[in-house]
């Protein structure tokens, strides 16, 4: 287990939470790893929180204006020189053996693509004690059904792909993008262990976000996946059917992990 990790971490706006998010990752058991961070020009603090840091494993690279998510992961990608991706936005945050556990894991199953659970915590990273998890196996036709995997648990191997990773440029869904594109050459794998953790601000759900959230699930569908008009509808439908059952079935209050 030596292998380097790349961590792919776009950032805007966060310098409230984001020196915990890099503290998680230097506390990681598992050391070969860098942290690329591709911050969208924020306004705030953020920049000078990532520059407290001084890790040699730490990397930073600022976009001269706002341009969105995707652009800075892809960024991020095009910088990554490590055998495995991992990802974490810049206020979530990692257990200590979150990546040793998965490298683990995935070597043990022989898996390109895997996830884990996750727990839910709030703005001051107290816990909500609601712990997400998802199917054991994803396919590419699973994955059209809802984005399962939480983009802070996901981890791929580099070489699976003939070429890194690059996502369309959309302003939304582009982590969906990723996993929908990475399907096409591996299955996605379930380590069933609660491994990072989730923050809900507040304030961040309303019905305008869960209307805007159908209308970009029909864009991704539509203009990245090239789908027809009826089928792109029909998709948008089956993932408020499965975003319904994930939270009956995948969604619960634990004690403990």
């Amino acid at each position: 287990m030596s292998e380097l990790v790349s961590i792919i971490m776009p950032s805007y706006n966060t310098g409230e939470y984001i020196k915990e998010s890099i503290q998680s990752v230097i506390n990681q058991t598992y050391s070969n790893w860098e942290l690329i961070i591709v911050d969208d020009h924020s306004q705030d603090e953020t920049v000078n929180m990532i520059r407290s840091f001084h890790d040699k494993r730490i990397t930073m690279y600022r976009a001269k204006k706002n341009c969105g998510a995707a652009k800075c992961r892809n960024k991020a990608l095009q910088e990554a020189r490590g055998k495995w991706i991992a990802f974490l936005d810049s206020d979530d945050l990692w257990y200590p053996e979150k990546l040793s556990k998965q490298i683990t894991f995935m070597e043990e199953k022989q898996s390109c693509f895997s996830y884990t659970r996750y727990e839910k915590i709030d703005s001051v990273s107290k816990p909500l004690g609601i712990y997400v998890s998802g199917p054991k196996l994803i396919k590419r036709n699973r994955m059209f059904d809802y984005c399962w995997p939480g983009c802070l648990t996901v981890m791929y191997r580099a070489d699976i792909l003939p070429n890194k990773l690059q996502i369309n440029n959309i302003r939304k869904n582009n982590d969906y993008a990723m996993w929908l594109m990475l399907t096409r050459y591996a299955e996605c794998s379930l380590l069933d262990e609660t491994l990072a953790k989730y923050r809900i601000r507040a304030g961040s759900i309303s019905r305008e976000h869960y209307l805007s959230l159908i209308k970009w699930h029909y864009k991704l569908f539509r203009n990245v996946e090239k789908r027809s008009v009826i089928l792109s509808t029909i998709f948008v439908i089956r993932n408020l059917f499965f975003g319904i059952l994930k939270k009956i079935i995948f969604e619960k209050k634990f004690v403990g992990k």
